[in-house]
């Protein structure tokens, strides 16, 4: 049933717009995100913020404690801000933070915003699932510069340097020179735009208009040259491919005799009596034969 109405929602014409924001732990994301999705309501716009917290590896919990930094917004009356838990997901996103995004569009929300855990590795999947990716950076590059993830520079749609205000101003603007640098060495992920690097700060509401504007003229662009509904679609089919690995995986799972196997096979990697891929290759031999033939 569940399918059967996202199945419905999905193939409704909605003028939205979805933004994805990581950045460091520190960075002020939920303090930008705050300011910046109000001043959209103030404008008229219907704001989602789907805000995703990481789940502790030792207990299983998260503390969603989003809506206690996002003060304004989660009184909002046009905004909505749910807080969720990785559940041990790569990529920085909840499991159904897809099909949350559709809900939340057919309910009305014409900016939906998802702030993810942080800067790693596999956050660059919540690129696919989004029209904008904005990476907010602190305050003085210098060293950090150096150890910043290069695929996270490369799949950014605008970078922001947040947090200048007092002090933090000066090493602002040093910051974005040398993000501006960087930005050049990268080849850019679509030709027909150049990442602009701009600093704000989400504590004194500033520079978060230009923020706009820019992802305005990004989204005017991507729907006058057809890229903006060719991306959608994209997004689409990787979603299918993930789902269907996932669902793969949890079959061959669900087979008793598999999971012995795999159990046994634990047992021999670990005492180094098998390599992994030895020991994958005979896991994958079972499920061959075991897998009806149609």
């Amino acid at each position: 049933m569940a399918q059967k109405l996202l199945t419905r929602l999905m193939q409704e014409d909605r003028d939205s717009l979805r933004i994805g924001v990581t950045g460091v732990p520190g960075v002020g994301k939920s303090t930008l995100i705050d300011a910046f999705g109000t001043n959209l309501t103030s404008a008229g716009h219907q704001v989602a913020v789907l805000a995703i917290d990481p789940t502790s590896s030792r207990t299983g919990g998260s503390i969603l404690g989003d809506k206690t930094r996002m003060d304004k917004l989660a009184t909002d009356p046009n905004a909505y801000v749910r807080p969720s838990p990785t559940s041990g997901v790569l990529g920085g996103v909840a499991r159904k933070t897809r099909e949350t995004i559709t809900l939340c569009e057919a309910a009305g929300f014409d900016v939906i915003i998802v702030e993810t855990v942080g800067v790693g590795q596999s956050e660059t999947l919540v690129a696919n699932m989004v029209d904008f990716f904005l990476v907010l950076m602190l305050p003085g590059a210098g060293d950090e510069l150096q150890g910043i993830k290069k695929g996270i520079l490369e799949i950014a749609d605008l970078i922001a340097i947040n947090k200048a205000d007092g002090d933090g101003k000066q090493k602002a603007m040093i910051a974005s020179g040398e993000y501006r640098a960087a930005m050049h060495i990268l080849t850019p992920k679509d030709a027909r735009w150049n990442p602009p690097v701009l600093i704000c700060s989400g504590l004194l509401n500033e520079g978060l208009g230009e923020l706009w504007a820019q992802i305005i003229q990004y989204k005017d662009l991507m729907i006058g040259n057809g890229a903006f509904e060719a991306k959608r679609q994209h997004q689409a089919v990787a979603w299918m491919k993930e789902m269907l690995e996932s669902q793969i995986l949890q079959g061959v799972l669900s087979d008793t005799h598999v999971r012995r196997l795999l159990e046994e096979m634990e047992t021999e990697v670990a005492s180094r009596k098998l390599t992994a891929v030895a020991a994958v290759e005979r896991v994958m031999d079972v499920v061959r034969h075991r897998a009806p033939m149609s």
